[in-house]
C-alpha cells in the first residue's frame, strides 16, 4: 500500500491534481480517499488549506491507455 498527499491553497487546484492522479489508477487500485480543509485567520488575511490523502495499491499502477479507469 502507498499514499499520495495533495495540498493546495485553492479547492479547484486540488481537484485538478487529484483528478490527474486518479486517471493513473484503476478502480481496483484505490483503497481510500480522505479530504480535509483547514483555515487559519490572522489579523491580515484568512488562509485556506485544502488537502487530500489517497491510499492505493502501487503494484497495479497502469498507463493511461491500459485497462479501465475512473475517468
Amino acid at each position: 500500500m502507498r499514499v499520495k498527499i495533495f495540498d493546495e491553497s485553492h479547492e479547484q487546484d486540488l481537484e485538478i491534481k487529484v483528478n490527474e492522479f486518479l486517471k493513473k489508477l484503476t478502480p481496483e487500485q484505490l483503497i481510500d480517499l480522505q479530504y480535509q480543509v483547514a483555515v487559519l485567520y490572522d489579523e491580515r488575511e484568512q488562509i485556506y488549506c485544502f488537502s487530500c490523502l489517497i491510499f492505493y495499491h502501487e503494484n497495479k499502477l497502469t498507463l493511461a491507455s491500459e485497462t479501465k479507469k475512473f475517468f
